[in-house]
């Protein structure tokens, strides 16, 4: 299994290039960062430097998205990277919702995202391609390589991720969900026709570790606001009944009341008084050392070929060092 350590790119930069210069000598191989041009910092510009600053870290965005910079941009950024430093980026790129709500839009349809993940892919990888018509291909690209990684919950954007993608982001780490996501994820891609084994499966979620789960709970706690943002639309557009979504996943947000994103991914975050502590245990890491190993053995059983830390809490440094120290020499 590999590790991957999630950040925002909050300022200062230098702070973000040093903690994934930290992860790295730790033992992670990869390096994410959200996506969200108004609420952080630009992160393909902090990766330049990351990429610099390591030397076998590989990086990406948790995620980005078709609109807010166009295929054809995107796939030339990740080349440029790739280009100067061999190869060491990845792709992860979903519908968009904190970048395109923040900015008044609606996230993007999946038949947009499907055009984008090819588009990106191809041209990254100096193929030429179709964009809206018109043949394109970036000349200078040589070798090139970019995996791309899909986030995704509901039926049809796991459906898409198993048919499309190279890689599953799912966003918690809770088993029960994650092995029903999955197995929905493979069938989609034995379906069409491909390996299911071939797709990278990443798990990303909070990871505290310390004795004082109480206090572990209060500094995750937003991400299970963050999850239950992207449940509420799911309920919306399936409806609650319908046994798309698993229960499990859709009950807990029924005392949910809007959400602002001025606080998206952050300890402090007032829109999640709705979350409950049992479903912020389920989708985090929390606890001892001994509570993390036993919940990545059992996402290793599940097929789960990397866990990524969102460490936006109070003891980053030290979650960092611990899972140097102890688990990931253990499932390395």
């Amino acid at each position: 299994m590999d590790f991957g350590l999630v950040l925002q790119t909050d300022p200062p930069a230098t702070a973000v290039v040093e903690l994934m210069h930290r992860a790295e000598r730790a033992g992670f191989r990869y390096g994410w960062t959200f996506d969200s041009a108004v609420l952080w910092q630009e992160p393909f510009v902090i990766y330049s430097r990351i990429l610099e600053r390591t030397e076998r870290l590989i990086v990406g965005p948790m995620v980005t998205n078709p609109s807010t910079r166009t295929p054809e941009v995107t796939a030339s950024t990740f080349a440029t990277l790739n280009d100067m430093y061999g190869n060491r980026t990845v792709c992860g790129i979903g519908r968009g919702d904190s970048a395109m709500r923040v900015a008044g839009r609606r996230p993007n349809t999946l038949a947009a995202l499907s055009e984008s993940m090819r588009i990106i892919r191809d041209l990254a990888e100096g193929r030429e391609t179709d964009v809206h018509g018109t043949a394109l291909r970036i000349p200078w690209v040589r070798d090139g390589r970019l995996p791309v990684w899909m986030a995704a919950y509901g039926p049809k954007a796991l459906a898409l991720a198993g048919r499309e993608a190279d890689g599953f982001i799912l966003q918690l780490a809770d088993p029960y969900l994650t092995e029903w996501m999955v197995k929905a994820v493979r069938t989609a891609a034995e379906e069409a026709g491909r390996d299911p084994a071939s797709l990278t499966i990443c798990v990303a979620a909070p990871a505290y570790v310390g004795d004082d789960v109480a206090h572990a709970r209060e500094q995750c706690r937003w991400f299970g606001g963050m999850v239950g943002n992207h449940v509420a639309d799911l309920v919306e557009r399936y409806g609650e009944a319908s046994g798309a979504v698993p229960e499990a996943l859709t009950a807990y947000i029924k005392q949910r009341h809007g959400y602002d994103y001025s606080h998206h991914g952050r300890a402090d975050n007032p829109s999640t008084d709705f979350v409950p502590d049992d479903i912020v245990d389920r989708f985090c890491l929390l606890g001892p050392v001994a509570a993390h190993r036993e919940r990545l053995e059992r996402l290793r059983e599940l097929g789960v070929d990397q866990f990524a830390i969102y460490a936006m809490h109070d003891a980053r440094e030290a979650t960092i060092d611990a899972y140097g120290e102890h688990l990931i020499p253990a499932f390395a």
